[in-house]
């Protein structure tokens, strides 16, 4: 299925009409100042994309389908509109195949699609090598042979200008001469660098001569030995988006500072007689560039998005892996059971603006509740069972009974579910000596066992340390499907407020239950990260971790129905009754011997336990 028309809708329907980058989109179409939309989404294939890719994603692949939609306003016209999925694969040392294909993997699973449009930046190497040279031909970038060390101490502070390098007016002739050798892999890495000769005295750091190449032998996975210098970020990721025709590099806050370095490469380019599309007779097209424009990140509390600290808690074992259903990852979001269109959701519903912002993981939940009670089919499972016997029940009789598979769809149906004189229900929904508003099971109180029947309870067993050990109930067969029983002669009316959910005990499946809670303990109010440098209370941000983030459930008992549930991305999550929202683990993982495991999600709301709160 095509994802153009899932997220067009996503986006359209619960953002406002026009956000500012909406706004400046409309703007450039309205005014004729673009025909077309080109975005693009330029991911590091060194590391597995989290919540923060997907906000970026999600607005970069949903302003270019709104363009084509025809979705920005009704004075806007509809244009050809595209995204590109460029890898920006200039570290050959950090990048491997398996990053490029979770990559490309996980924007599937969100829902966008970029068709025949997937770019590297090292298909530009050869361009990005012959305008560096043009840049030194004209005086604006030189070779420098100062260590790195050299460099940052040379390079001033926010309230201190920096010292020009003592190469820094090095001929052209000689540059170039140097340069060429670079590549031919002359020198040691890290011997020699290209810089921008810009300004070493400007307030922006970013325009202090920065490095445009650094060597580095070491085989990239596309090009192979072809080249051992490799472009920075900065010098790599305008002119890509330049070459490829981007109209609108949509980036976060953090490239804010590093806009005008991004403006000051094209300017110079088009000075020296660069540029990607020139007409016949070498004329340019001055609106033929692309236009950068950065919008807020997304932080979630209770989780980190660094790569850095992601890494630490998968390589210090931490967590089970980068698909750990704990971590932001889309890969564990994924494992966890999150829905694409919830999580799309979240981030179109947490807006955009130029300050950076911290959304409450509750929100996030929210959605996902949100969306899994219209879609999950709901199954009983029971996670800390508690046998009771029916002690009326016919010796040997099993009744097939019919439960509703989602009471918010109806085309959903029904299914069969067995009932017999021994069951199995929660330990929580049982008390000797239950207190007000609880409406559970207790002796001589009467509940709904749900689809099923009335049930009394009459007695219970305990062991030596007092702990229910088993409970003896009589059913009413006048209450079958958990229908009200008829009035008695007297015309009273019998009610009861509990309804519990339950198991046959002779078709019980086992399981195993990972119960996952927030990753940290601190609740980030600020757009501080743990680890940040700017938070000291978090330097160490692993004594955050919350050691209660997975609790797993053995000996859990489920109806045999869950036994069907695919695992993993594969299959949906199933609304556990009276629970939460459940999948089935990825790996199709077996728990406690043949057990099946399942991953909570997330949990219903539970009105029992804010009472016990209170």
């Amino acid at each position: 299925m095509s994802a153009d028309s899932v997220t067009t809708s996503d986006a359209s329907a619960a953002s406002p009409p026009l956000d500012f980058l909406r706004q400046m989109v409309a703007d450039d179409l309205a005014s004729g100042r673009r025909s077309e939309v080109v975005t693009r989404f330029p991911p590091e294939p060194n590391g597995f994309l989290h919540i923060g890719h997907a906000k970026a994603i999600t607005i970069s692949f949903g302003i270019a389908q709104q363009a084509a939609a025809g979705e920005l306003g009704p004075d806007v016209p509809v244009v050809p509109a595209r995204t590109h999925l460029r890898f920006d694969d200039t570290n050959p040392a950090k990048e491997e195949q398996r990053y490029i294909d979770a990559i490309k993997e996980d924007i599937r699973w969100l829902g966008f699609d970029w068709g025949e449009h997937e770019y590297h930046a090292s298909d530009y190497f050869g361009t990005l090598y012959d305008w560096a040279r043009a840049l030194i031909e004209h005086g604006h970038a030189y070779v420098d042979d100062q260590s790195a060390d050299e460099m940052r101490a040379n390079r001033g502070t926010l309230t201190t200008p920096g010292s020009a390098s003592p190469y820094r007016d090095r001929p052209p002739d000689e540059s170039l001469d140097l340069f060429a050798r670079m590549k031919a892999g002359e020198f040691p890495d890290g011997s020699r660098v290209l810089r921008a000769k810009i300004d070493m005295a400007s307030p922006n750091l970013n325009l202090r001569d920065p490095a445009m190449y650094r060597i580095l032998h070491a085989t990239h996975p596309r090009t192979g030995d072809d080249w051992c210098i490799y472009p920075m970020y900065d010098w790599a990721h305008g002119q890509s988006d330049w070459i490829e025709g981007v109209t609108h590099s949509l980036c976060s806050l953090e490239f804010e500072a590093h806009r005008p370095l991004y403006d000051w490469f094209i300017d110079t380019l088009i000075k020296c007689g660069a540029h990607p599309r020139k007409h016949d007779d070498g004329a340019i097209d001055a609106n033929d560039r692309p236009r950068q424009t950065e919008f807020n990140r997304l932080n979630v509390t209770h989780t980190v998005m660094s790569k850095r600290f992601l890494r630490t808690l998968v390589e210090e074992n931490y967590v089970s892996g980068w698909d750990d259903p704990r971590m932001p990852t889309l890969r564990g979001m994924r494992r966890r059971g999150y829905p694409a269109a919830a999580l799309r959701r979240f981030i179109v519903d947490a807006g955009l603006s130029k300050r950076n912002q911290v959304m409450d993981l509750g929100r996030l939940e929210g959605a996902v509740r949100d969306d899994l009670n219209k879609t999950a089919l709901r199954r009983m499972a029971v996670l800390d069972p508690l046998k009771v016997v029916i002690t009326n029940w016919p010796d040997g009789e099993v009744d097939q009974l019919d439960a509703t598979n989602n009471p918010e769809d109806d085309s959903a149906g029904v299914r069969q579910v067995d009932f017999s004189g021994e069951l199995y229900i929660e330990r929580e929904d049982f008390m000797i000596d239950p207190p007000r508003k609880f409406f559970r099971l207790g002796p001589g109180r009467e509940v709904r066992l749900r689809y099923a029947y009335w049930i009394t309870c009459t007695d219970y067993e305990t062991d030596a340390d007092g702990n229910v050990t088993l409970v003896r109930c009589t059913y009413d067969p006048q209450t079958r499907g958990g229908d009200s029983p008829p009035p008695d002669t007297e015309g009273k009316v019998r009610k009861v407020k509990g309804t519990l959910h339950w198991v046959s005990a002779a078709h019980a499946v086992d399981a195993t239950v990972r119960l996952y809670d927030t990753l940290l303990n601190k609740d980030d109010d600020d757009e501080a990260e743990p680890g940040d440098a700017a938070d000291e209370a978090a330097s160490d941000f692993t004594s955050q971790l919350n050691p209660d983030s997975l609790v797993t459930l053995t000996g859990c008992k489920v109806e045999p129905a869950l036994g069907e549930a695919e695992p993993g991305g594969a299959g949906k999550p199933v609304q556990f009754e009276r629970k939460g929202y459940y999948v089935r683990d990825a790996d199709g993982g077996q728990g406690d011997g043949d057990a099946l495991v399942f991953n909570r999600t997330v949990g219903l709301r539970d009105s029992w336990a804010k009472a016990q709160k209170k």
